[in-house]
């Protein structure tokens, strides 16, 4: 768009904040059938309705949460879908990182890079002409999101398909079955909108794997797990699993696994009852 609660009041909050994306919609509507042509700048209007979303600036205090939640540092390179008059890739570029605005509105598209030259930030800030769902975002490290939650569902294979590790900082609406790994509110005047939900792109680990201690086999829903390690006649379960990225790390009985994934690869060090370096090589499946 542009930019730890109780369940039950968490999601009574977001149905309110989509009945009022709702009620501005209508609004833009209404206004856009009185609306003068006259010859002035382009300037959006709250509200106002896009091909996929409706534009409702992110507050800045919000913008500056979801940045810094994100962590983004002058090495990585921020997208936003549906970039509006870009804000949030402006205040990534004033960080120093390179930054890419897509946005299918050409008329908000022209503002956000007026208002990039006008910041001294258009050398590390640009913005395209697009589809948000078409849009390549293979090399993102950092995407900041301002979607409603059918968007954010149909993008979740794409999320998916990032870089481990990269993040993804969403305001106000979280993906779908995917838990998020932070969620942080922003201080000062952020009105209706004051809350990130950071999602952390996990490697995909499910499959079997071999390992010297036996067949270890690992189920996957985005970042959390669950599995077991089969040797011989035995079985036994993965206890405190954890994925970050590519981070892995889990115990089975008393000694304690922790390494990385590389694709069909992951390696690390084992500490407890057994010491030293550990190999796993994945022999079948690997879907989220």
């Amino acid at each position: 768009m542009g930019h730890g609660h109780p369940l039950r009041g968490r999601q009574g909050r977001l149905s309110s904040l989509l009945r009022f994306l709702l009620g501005l919609l209508a609004a833009a509507a209404c206004g856009a059938a009185f609306a003068d042509a006259g010859e002035n700048a382009f300037q959006p209007t709250l509200g106002q309705p896009g091909k996929d979303v409706i534009w409702v600036p992110t507050p800045e205090t919000l913008v500056e949460k979801m940045l810094d939640m994100a962590r983004v540092m002058r090495e990585d390179y921020v997208v936003d879908l549906g970039s509006g008059d870009g804000r949030m890739v402006i205040a990534a570029a004033k960080r120093g990182a390179r930054s890419l605005g897509v946005e299918f509105n050409p008329e908000m598209v022209e503002l956000a890079r007026r208002s990039a030259a006008a910041q001294g930030v258009a050398e590390r800030a640009r913005f395209v002409q697009g589809d948000m769902f078409e849009a390549d975002v293979s090399n993102a490290t950092v995407l900041a999101l301002f979607l409603l939650p059918h968007n954010l569902r149909r993008l979740t294979g794409k999320f998916l398909d990032m870089k481990p590790g990269s993040r993804i900082v969403s305001n106000a609406f979280p993906i779908d079955g995917w838990e998020a790994d932070e969620v942080g509110m922003a201080a000062g005047d952020c009105g209706n909108w004051c809350t990130a939900l950071l999602y952390i792109v996990p490697a995909r680990v499910a499959g079997t794997w071999r390992m010297p201690q036996g067949e270890l086999r690992i189920e996957q829903n985005f970042q959390r797990l669950s599995g077991e390690l089969v040797s011989g006649g035995t079985r036994a379960p993965l206890a405190n699993p954890t994925l970050s990225g590519d981070r892995i790390g889990f115990t089975i009985g008393v000694t304690q696994f922790v390494g990385r994934v590389r694709g069909d690869a992951m390696s690390g060090e084992a500490t407890g009852a057994h010491h030293g370096q550990w190999k796993a090589i994945r022999t079948g499946g690997h879907d989220h």
